[in-house]
């Protein structure tokens, strides 16, 4: 089984669709959503290990 990890993203106010437009192209989020209360997006991402999982959070997503 594939690392997967569930990443809570705060946005600025009305860019939810364009983040969430960006986070799609990013072939290891699986899925994202906005979604109402303290966060604005959850988004499921999966690697093929914990390093790449770590990799794709930590350059990609979270910058």
């Amino acid at each position: 089984m594939s690392p997967v990890a569930f990443v809570l993203i705060n946005t600025e106010i009305g860019c939810e669709e364009e983040i969430l437009k960006e986070l799609k192209k990013i072939p290891n989020v699986k899925e994202a959503y906005a979604v109402y209360g303290v966060y604005d997006i959850v988004a499921r991402v999966e690697g093929a290990t914990m390093d790449e999982l770590k990799e794709v959070i930590s350059w990609r997503i979270a910058p």
